[in-house]
């Protein structure tokens, strides 16, 4: 693996602009730095007591005090002027192709396509097993998700970065894009990609404990490939409504076993045990195992006010809502016996 001693090029025109400012600063820093340590060096050697052991007298150099404060007062304007450009491109939202609205989640990112009407949640899918070490790290390590998000090369993209819970930092640096998602705020940026090809990014803010755990996978690809994709998702979207399946409990806790271990454990664990106080374990608690079950079920669609439990029921299908509660309350010796049907899920959604 190569050293890489510079930020990436990246493939859009921001980017490019940010890697030439960047290029160009550092240079003129450094060269700012030779001229200054070698005078300061000349000084020491030229000017030291066993060759000068007798003092100067003069207290004040006005042509030269001028002069070194005129000259760095132009590098600075030299460097701001270029800067102030880049910036003033970065802010140009207007006539954009492509509308994403990017909402960031402890720890999961969503997507809104606002002209297509496709929505979908983003995770982390690098398998638990790699995560507690049974497994042995491959080379996306924490940098892989279930759904990227899929843009067309070579349309001017708009973001819309909010939050729903904390702050979080939409950054894919190739794309020359990073953003703040802050709750009640909207942030936005934009991106032409110039070349196809899957660009990874991270959560740029300190969000929780699992901060590193909801990273991001931009797929840029031509527009016929693009148009597949947005009609192959909304009739994929349109076919799971509508979808019924024959529920069984053994299909449930093998689907639901899957499920947890994606979008829950990361907080209460792979064993339930949880993380207290925040994250109340599960094992034998009264809604893992109490009833009515309907409890339960509610709880997971809407979440708990003031917590740090969110709501999965704009996340997650009636089936996948279903397995994951069913598992719940028959795993880690609970054994109730209890299969939540997708019905019923459906009947609760508010």
């Amino acid at each position: 693996m190569s050293m890489r001693l510079n930020m990436p090029q990246g493939v859009t025109p921001i980017s490019h602009d940010l890697y030439d400012l960047n290029t160009t600063v550092i240079v003129v820093c450094a060269v700012i730095a030779l001229i200054v340590y070698g005078v300061l060096a000349y000084i020491l050697i030229q000017h030291r007591r066993s060759k000068h052991p007798t003092p100067a007298t003069f207290d004040g150099f006005r042509k030269l005090e001028i002069t070194w404060t005129i000259v760095p007062f132009l590098i600075l304007v030299g460097m701001a002027v270029p800067a102030t450009q880049v910036l003033r491109d970065m802010d140009d939202f207007d006539a954009a192709d492509v509308t994403i609205k990017i909402t960031g989640h402890q720890w999961k990112w969503q997507y809104e396509y606002l002209e297509y009407g496709v929505d979908f949640y983003s995770h982390l899918a690098t398998p638990l097993a790699q995560i507690d070490g049974e497994a042995k790290k491959d080379r996306w390590y924490l940098l892989e998700v279930d759904k990227p998000l899929v843009l067309p090369i070579n349309k001017k993209v708009r973001f819309l970065v909010t939050s729903n819970d904390v702050i979080h930092s939409w950054w894919v640096s190739e794309l020359g894009v990073k953003r703040d998602a802050i709750p009640g705020f909207i942030h936005e940026a934009w991106a032409r990609i110039d070349k196809p090809g899957t660009y990874r990014g991270q959560c740029a803010e300190l969000c929780g404990v699992n901060h590193g755990f909801m990273p991001i996978v931009v797929e840029a690809v031509s527009d016929a490939a693009f148009d597949a994709w947005v009609q192959t998702t909304q009739t994929a979207a349109k076919k799971t409504a509508g979808s019924e399946v024959d529920w069984t409990m053994e299909i449930a806790l093998e689907r639901g076993e899957e499920l947890y271990g994606r979008y829950c454990s990361a907080c209460h664990k792979r064993d339930g045990s949880g993380l207290p106080p925040t994250f109340p374990s599960l094992v034998t608690s009264s809604v893992a195992v109490g009833h009515p079950i309907e409890r339960h079920i509610d709880l997971v669609l809407q979440g708990v006010a003031q917590s740090a439990m969110q709501g999965f029921a704009p996340q997650l299908d009636d089936e996948e809502l279903a397995a994951i509660i069913t598992f719940e309350r028959n795993a880690w010796g609970h054994n109730t016996g209890d299969l939540v049907t997708p019905a019923q899920i459906q009947a609760q959604r508010r």
